[in-house]
């Protein structure tokens, strides 16, 4: 048999009985003839307890020294895991980010994975040991710092150890039992999906459900990891996240009476709005605006640009963005009001957003409409709209997300017939 990756989020090494009984998981896995190699993630809230702190011992900590704070999280888990592996009487050799070779750009705080040589696994494996490492860190090709991947970054880790190994799958263990129509904390009746395509998940993902990292499913589309989703609190069958919408046998599928349109309901409230008022309706004055937001790292969501006023001939351009990068966006903004000669900006960061994610739209018509008639008999108002081939977006008040989220779900008949599902640590990783 063939190298198995595993990952283990937060919620399940949440203490000392819960890295047990991971410990008996990995060990299962082995038995079954399989070489194991497991990513972890620090214990249920330690990076959070570890970012306060900071806070508390300084307002702006340098970006290097926070990424040497933070990477200390999946250290101590990798050796506790490492312990409780022992004690069942397997070896195993817990390696840090660098250690295992996962070498990655000099951003400290959101690096990004450049390369991965994992001699040292590769070792190790052939030693007969279960290999632990440390997610979520890795080493700075140019600077050999280390560096932190941003949150999720332990999904992408796992991923892209399997690249690097070859191996047959890539196992995500979280405190649910897969790939749910819609977040069970909102609706109790989510149904759980066998499998999912890539581009699904990709969309999900950045909508809001989270589940999976977003660039952990890009990692595994560009290598072709399968990705499966399970929970480490059960044993049942999780979901299968591989394939692609435009394979032969899904287009055959979206065509047939019985192929799902829908693949889920996702939500994300972490996000704010931007609107720049009056900004003159002449060539390159956007592209200045997004420019500037570009430099300063922010990554935009939906955007929507208002037809000019005939009298005044200004526009309005609003978009949505990453509620924490909302402050250093209206400053780079404000910067440029002298320059670009907008009027104002406007700045809500008390929004949602709500997502219709499925590869079956594409071929069924009535979609839109349906959504739509769903959101408005919830008696939510939308405030902009966004789509793509397989999405469609609206933002909405921040206090109307859980209406829109339900009455979506029940519009397009996702919920389950079966046993409500179970989220078993609460934090959805």
């Amino acid at each position: 048999m063939g190298i198995v990756v595993q990952k283990y989020g937060g919620s399940s090494l949440a203490d000392a009985d819960a890295i047990k009984r991971v410990a008996r998981r990995i060990v299962e896995t082995k038995k079954e003839g399989h070489d194991v190699v497991v990513a972890v993630s620090a214990m249920g809230d330690t990076t959070d307890e570890l970012l306060e702190l900071a806070a508390d011992v300084s307002p702006l900590p340098p970006a290097r020294e926070l990424d040497v704070l933070q990477s200390a999280g999946e250290r101590i888990s990798m050796a506790l895991v490492a312990m409780a592996i022992s004690d069942l009487g397997f070896t195993a050799r817990s390696f840090t980010g660098s250690q295992a070779g996962v070498i990655t750009d000099a951003q400290h705080g959101k690096a990004k994975i450049i390369d991965v040589t994992p001699g040292r696994v590769v070792q190790a494996i052939g030693e007969g040991h279960i290999v632990i490492v440390a997610g979520f860190q890795g080493v700075s090709q140019d600077t050999k710092e280390i560096t932190t991947l941003g949150r999720g970054g332990s999904d992408t880790t796992a991923v892209a150890l399997a690249a690097a190994l070859d191996a047959e799958v890539c196992e995500i263990y979280t405190d649910v039992d897969g790939v749910f129509t819609a977040d069970p904390r909102i609706v109790p009746s989510a149904r759980k999906l066998d499998a999912v395509t890539y581009e699904e998940m990709l969309e999900l993902a950045a909508c809001g459900a989270k589940i999976l990292h977003l660039r952990c499913v890009e990692y595994a589309r560009r290598y072709d990891i399968p990705i499966h989703v399970r929970s480490s609190f059960s044993h049942l069958d999780g979901t299968i996240v591989r394939g692609s919408i435009d394979d032969d046998d899904h287009q055959q599928q979206e065509t047939s009476m019985e192929a799902a349109i829908i693949a889920g309901v996702a939500h994300d409230r972490s996000e704010a709005k931007i609107t720049v008022v009056g900004v003159p309706d002449k060539v390159g004055e956007a592209a200045r605006i997004f420019a500037a937001l570009a430099e300063a790292q922010i990554n935009l969501d939906m955007i929507v640009q208002n037809v000019s006023a005939a009298a005044t001939n200004l526009t309005d351009i609003s978009f949505t963005l990453p509620r924490s990068d909302g402050q250093t966006a209206m400053s780079a903004l404000a910067s440029l009001q002298s320059q670009v000669g907008f009027d104002s900006l406007l700045y809500d960061d008390k929004i949602g957003k709500v997502s219709l994610i499925g590869a079956g739209m594409r071929s069924h018509p009535g979609v839109t409409a349906k959504f739509f008639s769903a959101i408005a008999e919830a008696g939510v108002n939308i405030g902009m709209i966004s789509t793509s081939e397989i999405r469609i977006s609206v933002v909405v008040d921040e206090v109307d997300v859980d209406a829109a989220v339900r009455a979506t779900h029940s519009a397009f008949d996702l919920d389950s017939t079966e046993v409500e599902a179970v989220v078993y640590g609460g934090t959805g990783r």
